[in-house]
């Protein structure tokens, strides 16, 4: 019934448009500009950014990720502000501090840490190893330069194709409420808060979402939607690259786009204040099945649904000046005014994290032994806390009661994590974006909105884009810090730390209100020539004896029908020999009238391509093309078609092969 549905909403907003606007006219008030690329990170054997579990390698694609990039401004050369979803486990300060340099010496002063915003999915499934920071690195086994720099170069990409076809446009937003897509994973601290808070609000969840239509005259060029949720419905089992259930969202969003002859359209499903939120509603790692992938489908096609019914209905215009504040503060340093403090003054701490942290969530469980909730000390960890980065007293005594497990402020020459972290507001009329460098509670949320909302005063369109510019861990509130689930040990900056976020982001917004600057004169630090790899990187490829590159190793068989799964393997080589940015490992391709058309790459979702060694020492290894055949696929001849690039032996040279399946026809 459900599918059902869903082909029936997919047709009628092919057959009708997006929205018909009626009668309704809107003037082009602003510059609009979107733009995509891939930022897909190695493919086989290298750490996924997440779950912090060094055993979830990368062994193929389920599909891939991208940057997408949206630039609102004011005609001629008015302020301009830059936002870009990209599809990652945490959108890093190294990130940042690349991409910002590359658009200056691309743009000069045009888009800088001022305006531009790059803010995470969270997808737990995406190639990690682009921090400077090791705790981010550690389980990944260091700096891994080909996943940095593909991001980098995506963003950057991503940026300059918005910027190219930057078209006089307007911009639409709506907002409704979605309840069965996430649930509290930590409602006894969530229930800590105030009860007249939590009665106000209703729910333990965030069921907002906001989304932003972006049109160049009478063209539909964009959509962005944020909703507060993680992307963990494919769980740590998983070793296929996949920017999972926000992932789906914008890939059927996309999908419905281009069957209307729309096929440059940017569709992103942004994250807001998640942290306490999962899509996997049994609260064991799964929901609302027992299969990670069809979860995957569900929780995305929830989000696209209420996405699209609000892109649809969206009818109020954005008017008013385009604008923006950011600041860096030392986060690990702030004072705390009593009106942020509670009534009285407040410190945040050095960064640790505690016992919490280790002991993981429903979505992934951490060390044995440890559990949430725990506000002692054991003397096994004690052990080991003393033995890395001893806490002071004085820093047990600002923690209080997060027993410290780690404190990677204390790590030389260099902390595990960064404390010099940025802030901005970007608003674009009555809308405003609060960009935050870590992940907010669903409480901590609402809180930072009420701030900015009431030192505005103009009852603004508000959204938390969190994961945005950097990356330090996760933010509660001091209520929910006290109780020391999963969210509050891995606060960084102690007790405090949201109202000190709340503190900056007041200033800044009575400083945006008041048309005044914002006084910055930190910096973060620039840590790109102090990097380790611990990695291997690829020796050689070789096929077994007698074979060659490209060969199948299982054919496909002869026939299939709808609804099954075609599959062959080929002797390949490592894909991180060329990570095909832009490109794709496999093709599924159908013969019309004696040619082969393309179908399907690596990106669908109806195919995966997966990535096995079969001899380290010979360096032979194969690669097992699936294409599950979707309804509605017409009768035909169809093959499949792996792409790959193999390293020689001794001199290094990479060259490509491809090689094709038998072909076989559909029913």
């Amino acid at each position: 019934m459900k599918t059902t549905r869903r082909a029936l909403s997919s047709f009628l907003a092919v057959l009708f448009g997006f929205l018909p606007l009626v009668a309704l006219a809107y003037s082009d008030n602003y510059l609009i500009g979107v733009g995509k690329h891939d930022v897909t990170g190695a493919a086989a054997e290298v750490g996924m950014m997440g779950y912090a579990d060094p055993a979830q390698k990368s062994s193929g694609i389920h599909n891939r990720q991208y940057a997408r990039a949206y630039i609102i401004a004011q005609p001629n050369d008015g302020p301009a502000v830059v936002f870009v979803n990209v599809d990652a486990g945490a959108l890093f300060q190294s990130v940042n501090q690349a991409v910002v340099e590359r658009l200056r010496q691309r743009f000069g002063e045009r888009y800088t840490e001022q305006n531009v915003v790059l803010s995470a999915t969270h997808t737990h499934g995406a190639a990690g190893g682009q921090s400077h920071y090791a705790l981010y690195n550690v389980t990944i086994f260091g700096f891994i330069k080909e996943n940095f720099e593909a991001q980098v170069n995506g963003i950057v990409a991503a940026v300059a194709e918005a910027h190219a076809n930057l078209r006089p446009g307007h911009v639409l937003i709506n907002r409704g409420e979605l309840y069965d897509t996430s649930i509290n994973r930590s409602q006894p601290a969530y229930d800590n808060n105030p009860a007249e808070e939590r009665a106000r609000y209703g729910s333990s969840i965030d069921p907002e979402m906001v989304v932003l239509r972006l049109r160049q005259g009478d063209r539909d060029a964009g959509m962005i939607s944020w909703f507060a949720v993680h992307p963990v419905s494919m769980n740590k089992t998983n070793t296929l690259l996949t920017s999972d259930n926000k992932g789906r969202a914008e890939w059927r969003f996309e999908e419905l786009a281009r069957a209307q002859g729309n096929p440059d359209f940017v569709a992103s499903f942004a994250q807001s204040n998640h942290a306490d939120t999962t899509p996997n509603l049994n609260l064991d790692g799964t929901g609302p099945t027992r299969d990670q992938f069809r979860n995957t489908e569900i929780i995305g096609d929830r989000q696209f649904d209420k996405a699209l019914a609000l892109y649809q209905g969206a009818s109020l215009q954005l008017t008013g000046a385009v604008d923006f504040r950011h600041q860096y503060n030392n986060y690990s340093k702030i004072r705390v005014r009593p009106e942020f403090g509670g009534g009285q003054e407040r410190n945040t701490c050095n960064a640790a994290l505690g016992y919490a942290f280790a002991a993981g969530t429903e979505d992934g469980r951490g060390l044995d032994g440890v559990d949430e909730g725990t506000v002692e000390t054991n003397p096994l960890l004690n052990l080991i806390t003393q033995t890395l980065t001893p806490p002071t007293e004085a820093d047990k005594a600002c923690h209080a009661p997060k027993p410290i497990i780690l404190q990677q402020s204390a790590f030389k020459p260099y902390p595990w994590s960064p404390e010099v972290l940025p802030a901005s507001i970007l608003r674009i009329g009555q809308f405003a974006l609060l960009a935050v460098p870590g992940e907010f509670t669903v409480m901590a949320g609402r809180r930072l909105r009420e701030t900015v909302r009431g030192a505005l005063g103009d009852d603004p369109w508000l959204v938390v884009a969190g994961l945005s510019n950097a990356y330090a861990g996760y933010v509660t509130t001091a209520e929910e810090y006290d109780v020391q689930h999963y969210e509050g040990g891995s606060t960084h900056f102690g007790r405090w730390t949201l109202a000190a976020y709340q503190q900056v982001f007041h200033d800044m917004a009575v400083a945006l209100r008041d048309q005044q600057a914002v006084i910055s004169t930190l910096a973060p630090r620039d840590l790109r020539n102090d990097q380790h790899n611990f990695l291997p990187g690829v020796v050689y490829d070789n096929p077994p004896v007698g074979k060659r590159f490209g060969q199948v190793v299982t054919d496909a068989k002869a026939q299939y029908r709808v609804g099954e799964t075609a599959q062959a393997v080929f002797w390949t080589g490592h894909p991180r020999n060329n990570l095909r940015t832009e490109s794709t490992f496999l093709e599924v391709q159908r013969k019309v009238n004696g040619l082969w058309q393309v179908v399907a790459r690596d990106n669908d979702w109806s195919t995966q391509y997966h990535w096995l060694r079969k001899d380290g020492f010979w360096g032979t290894s194969q690669a097992t093309l699936r294409w599950t055949i979707p309804e509605g696929t017409p009768a035909g001849e169809y093959r499949l078609v792996h792409y790959g690039d193999s390293k020689a032996p001794v001199t290094g040279r990479i060259s490509a092969f491809s090689g094709a399946s038998r072909s076989f026809t559909v029913q």
